[in-house]
């Protein structure tokens, strides 16, 4: 069975050309470029979009609360 430092050493190296490797520039290019569109594009977050689907559902009970009322209050006043 191999050395555990020369296990080690052989990882090592290999992580150094992976690190070097042009590989690894274009993996480093493309997130750039990824990370430059998404950038640009009209997103939100999940945490934002949680909000905001939060008070839309309460702004939505508040519109049938009051669309109720409305309908009583007519009602009230055709009798």
């Amino acid at each position: 069975m191999p050395k555990p430092n020369l296990l080690e050493e052989v990882s090592a190296r290999i992580s150094e050309v992976m690190a070097a490797s042009p590989a690894r520039d274009l993996e480093k290019n493309l997130k750039a470029s990824l990370a430059g569109l998404l950038s640009r594009l009209d997103l939100v977050s999940r945490e934002e979009f949680d909000v905001q689907a939060q008070v839309l559902a309460q702004t939505r009970e508040h519109l049938r609360a009051v669309e109720e009322r409305l309908a009583r209050l007519e009602r009230g006043n055709d009798a």
